[in-house]
């Protein structure tokens, strides 16, 4: 099934979601994310899927937000698409698996932090450039990627920006190997499809021990990195970011105290 450029299809136990917007750098509307939301509700229904299997397309993952759609439709509210995907991310309790294609920018770095498999391409650069932009870390990755990566280097990727390499993303605990990008997406269906011979009651429950100790602080801190990034887009420094994107231009912060 496609919808609004997301492709799914579920096959052999595994629920697919494929972003397919190649042309636009797969970068996500509020209508992917309703789909990928969806999908995501659906295979954690379905009693025959035992895992979810999330990629993109040769040579890109996804460059994050179109922020042509983003900011002529901004996020009002926790109800908003882009939260009803996070949250059913957050819920999913069968194992999600990530073939990172390629670019994996903004969102599509902070998803990452919420699969249980990260497989990605020795092609794939990976960025948090929300400070660039005027904005704030989102889907908990202010308290997720200083946890996993240390403050130092937290501060380089979530401060500064900081682009890094697949190679750099293993190494650093944000993913299980980097692979040739031809080998991306069928090792991490061979992981998923792992599954079918687990026992799927004991895999939800370890899954939710797992992540049962900091639940409900993480969820507090997405809902404040929601509300700080929502008054940010209305910034006169993410107003001066976003016009500069779209003019092809760098941004001039010096104005800004």
């Amino acid at each position: 099934m496609s919808i609004t450029t997301i492709r799914t299809a579920t096959l052999n136990g595994v629920a697919t979601i494929e972003i397919a917007r190649p042309e636009k750098k797969n970068a996500l509307t509020l209508a992917m994310y309703e789909a990928m939301a969806e999908a995501l509700r659906a295979a954690q229904a379905e009693p025959s899927v035992r895992a979810v299997l999330i990629t993109g397309q040769p040579g890109i993952f996804t460059s994050g937000n179109d922020l042509e759609d983003f900011m002529q439709r901004p996020p009002q509210g926790m109800d908003s698409p882009v939260f009803r995907f996070m949250e059913a991310l957050l819920d999913c309790d069968k194992p999600v698996v990530a073939a990172v294609t390629g670019a994996a920018i903004g969102i599509g770095m902070t998803m990452l932090l919420h699969c249980d498999f990260v497989y990605v391409s020795d092609e794939a650069r990976l960025a948090m450039p929300f400070v660039g932009l005027g904005l704030v870390p989102e889907f908990g990755a202010s308290l997720l990627v200083p946890q996993r990566l240390g403050p130092m280097r937290a501060a380089e990727k979530l401060l500064l920006g900081d682009p890094f390499t697949g190679s750099e993303a293993a190494e650093l605990g944000l993913a299980n190997a980097v692979l040739p990008a031809s080998e991306v997406v069928n090792q991490a269906r061979r992981v998923a499809e792992r599954f079918n011979q687990l026992p799927p009651g004991a895999v939800r429950e370890s899954k939710r021990l797992m992540r049962a100790p900091q639940r409900e602080q993480l969820r507090a801190v997405i809902a404040t990195e929601a509300e700080l990034f929502a008054a940010r887009l209305r910034s006169p420094e993410a107003q001066e970011a976003f016009q500069a994107f779209f003019q092809k231009r760098q941004p001039d912060f010096s104005r800004f105290a």
